[in-house]
C-alpha cells in the first residue's frame, strides 16, 4: 500500500514549501578561523548586515566557500546590500563548485524549481547526491524524494528509503515519519512493524502529532488481546 507513503511525502513537500529558497537562506557560521568570516559572523548576530555583507563579500573575493555561500544569502535576502539575484547565484554556483554541501543543496533547489536557471530535476539530482553524500540532511530528505516520485531518476523506492533513513537516523522528523511508513507498508524495504513502531515514535518524541497516533495505533493493533 504505497498511497500512504506517498501521502505523507505530499504533505512533506507542502509543509517544507514556503518560496525560493526557504530552508537555505540564512548565512552559516563556520571557519571561525578566518578573520573576515569571524567578524562577519559577529556583525552579522548583532544585525549590523551592511558590515557583515562587506566582510563576506572580502571572504568570498578570496575564494572562501563559506564567505562565498554566506555573501549569495544575502544578496538573496537583501540583508545589508540590494536584492541581486544574479549576482548571488554566482557566487551561490562558486561554493557549491567548491563542495560546500549547503550550497550544492541550494544549487538543487534552484535546478528543482527552475529558479533563475532552467528547470532540471536531474540536475537537481546531481546536486542533492553530491550534498547528501556529505550528510547534508536536507539533501537527502530532497534526494529521497526524487526517488520516490521519480523525479530526475528512474523511480527506486528502495534508494528513497535509503536516504530517507540516512536522514531519520540524523534527527530528520519528517523523515522518521515517512520511513516509519515506509516499514509499515513495505515500500522499498521489508515490512516491519517493530521498527515502523520505533520510527513512528521517535518522530512523536519531537512533537509529531500524527507520529504519536500511529504510534499508539500500532501499538494497540500489536497488543494481545486480554479478552481471550
Amino acid at each position: 500500500m504505497q498511497f500512504k507513503t506517498r501521502f505523507a511525502i505530499l504533505l512533506l513537500l507542502v509543509a517544507g514549501f514556503a518560496g525560493p529558497l526557504a530552508r537555505a537562506q540564512t548565512p552559516l557560521a563556520g571557519a571561525r578561523d578566518d578573520p573576515d568570516l569571524k567578524r562577519a559572523w559577529s556583525e552579522y548576530q548583532a544585525r549590523h548586515f551592511a558590515t557583515a555583507a562587506r566582510f563576506y563579500e572580502r571572504a568570498a573575493h578570496r575564494g572562501q566557500p563559506v564567505g562565498e555561500y554566506n555573501y549569495a544569502m544575502m544578496l538573496i535576502n537583501g540583508e545589508g546590500v540590494h536584492r541581486n539575484a544574479p549576482e548571488a547565484y554566482r557566487w551561490l554556483r562558486r561554493a557549491a563548485d567548491s563542495g560546500l554541501a549547503v550550497a550544492q543543496y541550494t544549487e538543487g533547489q534552484l535546478y528543482e524549481r527552475g529558479d533563475g536557471v532552467e528547470r532540471s530535476q536531474s540536475e537537481a539530482v546531481r546536486w542533492f547526491h553530491l550534498a547528501a553524500e556529505q550528510g547534508e540532511v536536507d539533501a537527502q530528505v530532497a534526494l529521497a524524494t526524487q526517488y520516490y516520485l521519480g523525479r530526475g531518476v528512474p523511480r527506486d523506492l528502495a534508494l528513497a528509503a535509503h536516504w530517507y533513513q540516512s536522514a531519520a537516523e540524523a534527527g530528520d522528523v519528517g523523515a522518521q515519519y515517512i520511513i516509519a511508513s515506509c516499514y509499515e507498508h513495505g515500500d522499498g524495504v521489508a515490512a516491519d512493524p517493530d521498527l515502523a513502531l520505533y520510527w513512528y515514535a521517535t518522530a512523536a518524541l519531537q512533537g509529531d502529532v500524527a507520529a504519536g497516533a500511529k504510534a499508539r495505533a500500532l501499538a494497540a493493533a500489536r497488543a494481545p488481546d486480554k479478552s481471550m
